[in-house]
C-alpha cells in the first residue's frame, strides 16, 4: 500500500473532524489519537511486511540458484514448476496468500535466469482504516554467461599414489569434478578443461614426435644402436670406435623434461610460459624415453567422455616433479608447445585456474634431487602463475609422515586454496569444494 495514500486518507479525516460542530470531549480525545494509533499500526504492520519480504527474497536467491544449475536441460514447462517447487519449499510464512512464482531464462548478452515472486499478508491496524493486505514482490537473477572458465588439472601420477587407495579416489574425485564443470555449461566452450598427469616428466603424446617443440639433443645420444654389441649410449659407443645410429624418433614415448637450463641465458624457462622457439633451444621441449611415463597430457577440451578415459587410465609409476606439471598446466591455458588454445572472444570475461594435486614431496627434475632445489624452480613457477591473474589451488595428500607442505601452502592463490588431506576419501570432498568455487553463480541483482 503506498504510503502517500494512507497520510491523504488520514489528512481527510482530520479536515472532516476539524469542520463538525457538535462532540464532547471524551469524542474529541478519542479521534485526536486516530493518528497516533494509525501511525503505530502502520510501523507494525510494515514492520512484518518487510520481515516476510526479506524472507521471500533469500527464497528467491535460493531458488534462482539452484535453477540455474541444470536450467540447460529444462523446458519452459519445467521452469515453472521447478521454480515454485523451490520456492514454496524454501518460503515458510504461512500467512502469506496468494503467493505466486514465476521464472524465466535468457542467453541474450550473457545467460541469467530471472525469478520473481509476488504476495500478500494480512495487516493487524491498518484495517481500521480499509487496508486489510500489503502486497509484496521480489526479483531475483542470477547471472553466469557473461563470464567463462578454463581449468587445468595437474595431477600426480607417481609410483606413491598407489599407496592408500590414493589412484582410485583420484580417478573418482576428477570424474566428479569433470561432471560438475560440464553441468556448469550452459553451451560448450563455455568450460574448457585441460588434464596433465606428472611424474618425473610429462607425457606430451609420442604423436608430436615431428613436431618442432621438441628437442632431440639428449634422446638422440641415449636411443639408438651400436655397431659394436654391449653399448647402449653415443657416448660409450663412439669411444670404443662404434658407430652410433640414432632410433627413429617414432619410437618415443612422448615424455619430456623441464625446459632451460641452470644457468643464463637458459635459465627460467622452466618457471614460465615463454613461447617455443626452433632458434633457442632451451625455449624446447627436451624429449626422453622414461620408463615411468604417465598418460599423455590433454590441453583445453569439452569432449568430457575423452577427459574421463584418460583419468580412468591413469596408473601410479615414477618420481615426484609438481614444477614440471605445474609449469605445462599452465602453458595448457595460455597455448604453446603441444597446446592449442581456443581464441578468447572479447564479450566474455574469462576465470582461469589451475588445481595441482600431489601426494609427495618433490624428489627429482631435470637437474636437481634434492627437495629444496626443486622446490625453489617451482615457487618462481607458482608466483609468475598467480602474477598472471590465473587461480591456483593445491592439493596435498599427506597420508603418511611428511611434513605439511610450505611450497604448496605458498603456491596457493590464498589460504583457503590450499588443501591438506589426511585419507584419499578427502580427495572427493575436496575437489568438490574446488568444484563449487569454480562454478559458483552469485546473485547479481
Amino acid at each position: 500500500m503506498p504510503v502517500l495514500n494512507f497520510h491523504f486518507r488520514f489528512r481527510a479525516a482530520l479536515r472532516n473532524f476539524r469542520s463538525a460542530c457538535r462532540g464532547n470531549v471524551a469524542v474529541t480525545f478519542a479521534f485526536a489519537t486516530l493518528p497516533v494509533i494509525g501511525t503505530i499500526g502502520a510501523a507494525v504492520d510494515y514492520s512484518h511486511a518487510n520481515a516476510v519480504k526479506a524472507d521471500m527474497q533469500a527464497a528467491l536467491d535460493s531458488t534462482a540458484l539452484m535453477l540455474s544449475k541444470n536450467i540447460a536441460s529444462l523446458t519452459d514447462s519445467q521452469l515453472q514448476t521447478e521454480a515454485q517447487s523451490y520456492f514454496v519449499s524454501l518460503f515458510n510464512r504461512p500467512e502469506a496468500t496468494g503467493t505466486s512464482v514465476s521464472a524465466s531464462y535468457s542467453s541474450t548478452g550473457g545467460s541469467s535466469l530471472a525469478v520473481s515472486a509476488t504476495t500478500s499478508v494480512p495487516t493487524d491496524v491498518m484495517g481500521i482504516i480499509g487496508y486489510r493486505w500489503i502486497s509484496l514482490n521480489a526479483k531475483s537473477t542470477a547471472k553466469w554467461g557473461s563470464s567463462r572458465l578454463r581449468v587445468a588439472f595437474v595431477l600426480d601420477n607417481t609410483g606413491s599414489m598407489a599407496d592408500n587407495n590414493k589412484m582410485t579416489a583420484l580417478k573418482t574425485a576428477t570424474s566428479n569434478l569433470l561432471s560438475q564443470l560440464k553441468s556448469a555449461a550452459i553451451t560448450n566452450g563455455d568450460v574448457y578443461v585441460s588434464i596433465v598427469p606428472f611424474v618425473k616428466d610429462v607425457n606430451l603424446d609420442p604423436a608430436n614426435y615431428g613436431a618442432n617443440w621438441v628437442d632431440w639433443t639428449s634422446w638422440n645420444t641415449r636411443n639408438g644402436s651400436c655397431s659394436i654389441w654391449g653399448y647402449n649410449s653415443q657416448n660409450t659407443c663412439t669411444s670404443h670406435g662404434g658407430t652410433w645410429t640414432v632410433a627413429n624418433h617414432n619410437t618415443w614415448n612422448g615424455c619430456v623434461v623441464d625446459r632451460g637450463g641452470q644457468t643464463a641465458p637458459d635459465a627460467n624457462y622452466d618457471t614460465n610460459v615463454t613461447q617455443p622457439n626452433a632458434n633457442i633451444t632451451a625455449t624446447l621441449f627436451s624429449a626422453e624415453q622414461y620408463s615411468s611415463c604417465p598418460q599423455a597430457a590433454m590441453g583445453l577440451s569439452y569432449d568430457w567422455s575423452t577427459m574421463t578415459t584418460l583419468v580412468n587410465n591413469m596408473a601410479p609409476a615414477g618420481n615426484t616433479n609438481q614444477a614440471i606439471g605445474l609449469a605445462l598446466g599452465w602453458m595448457s591455458l595460455t597455448g604453446g608447445g603441444p597446446f592449442s588454445v581456443p581464441a578468447m572472444d572479447p564479450g566474455y570475461t574469462y576465470k582461469q585456474a589451475v588445481i595441482l594435486l600431489t601426494d609427495g614431496l618433490n624428489t627429482q627434475d631435470r637437474w636437481y634431487t634434492t627437495q629444496s632445489s626443486i622446490d625453489a624452480r617451482q615457487q618462481m613457477t607458482c608466483d609468475n602463475i598467480k602474477t598472471a591473474g590465473v587461480t591456483l589451488y593445491t592439493v596435498q595428500v599427506n597420508t603418511g609422515t611428511d611434513p605439511t607442505s610450505t611450497l604448496l601452502q605458498n603456491c596457493a592463490s590464498s589460504s583457503d586454496k590450499f588443501f591438506l588431506l589426511t585419507s584419499a576419501g578427502q580427495i572427493v570432498t575436496a575437489f568438490n569444494t574446488i568444484g563449487t568455487s569454480l562454478t559458483k553463480l552469485y546473485v547479481a541483482q
